[in-house]
């Protein structure tokens, strides 16, 4: 059984204001195994957002930890990267395409060959090696979003962080790029930790959907994924389970938005 390279112990999370304080997340625990894809979904509003900066150390929790391998995180971890629904506001319109991709690299200590050849071998996983001399306004807004990940693809990190990367794009584009994660994750071995509030993108992605309930927030169901590896966008999304699967989790969404779901006691 592959290793916990993620663990979320008791999170929680207070913004102290003048008005009075504001409880964010409540208790959130969850773990994430090295080489899984995992999805967070939720009511709007439930601190999905305050959750990932937490994790991914830009935001110190009030009480609760967060752990990358083993390591205890009080900082940006420099084994994890980031990719943001705001793609535009992310890449330098200065840069070219493989400047963009290559920019984090120069921070480590690489030789040009090697950066050279880790993006190329970025915008390929992506199919943008034919842009690589473009800049990011000449680009689609999917286009966009596809330099924003191979950037992230050539850091190589332990683990993937996506906040709802895909809601800025048009239906179709979406659909390609969701395409795009679950061929990193099964063909790289990516550890993808992925945030949307679309319920179907959930089930469809993940091999694990996390529900989390309204503020303050915690974990309502981890549901495990029971979909084959191989999926695409027309076959799997007709199968029986999937629509069980997510008419599931759009029922326990909206117990979340009611408040009837009940905090466990342990």
């Amino acid at each position: 059984m592959p290793e916990t390279l993620l663990e979320v112990s008791h999170l929680k999370k207070v913004y102290e204001s003048s008005t009075g304080n504001v409880e964010a997340i409540g208790d959130i625990s969850f773990s994430m195994r090295r080489g899984e894809l995992v999805v967070i979904v939720g009511p709007s509003g439930c601190g999905k957002t305050t959750l990932l900066k937490c994790i991914a150390g830009l935001l110190k929790p009030t009480a609760g930890t967060v752990a990358l391998d083993g390591k205890k995180v009080t900082g940006p971890p420099p084994n994890m990267a980031l990719v943001f629904q705001e793609y535009g506001r992310s890449l330098y319109p200065w840069l070219t395409v493989r400047g963009n991709v290559e920019l984090p690299l120069k921070h480590k200590k690489l030789s040009k060959a090697e950066r050279t050849q880790l993006v190329d071998d970025a915008l390929q996983a992506v199919g943008l090696e034919h842009a690589s001399k473009s800049y990011p306004w000449q680009l689609s807004g999917g286009m966009q979003q596809r330099v924003a990940i191979a950037r992230a693809v050539a850091y190589q990190p332990e683990v993937l962080i996506m906040d709802e990367p895909f809601a800025a794009v048009d239906a179709q584009t979406r659909a390609d790029l969701e395409d795009l994660v679950r061929q990193l994750h099964l063909e790289r071995g990516m550890s993808i930790l992925f945030v949307t509030h679309d319920i179907d993108e959930s089930v469809y992605l993940g091999e694990r959907v996390v529900v989390l309930s309204k503020s303050p927030t915690w974990v309502q169901e981890d549901l495990a994924i029971d979909l084959a590896p191989e999926r695409d966008q027309i076959t799997t999304r007709a199968l029986p389970r999937f629509t069980e699967l997510r008419t599931h989790v759009y029922e326990q969404i909206q117990r979340a938005k009611r408040g009837e779901a009940i905090r466990p006691t342990a």
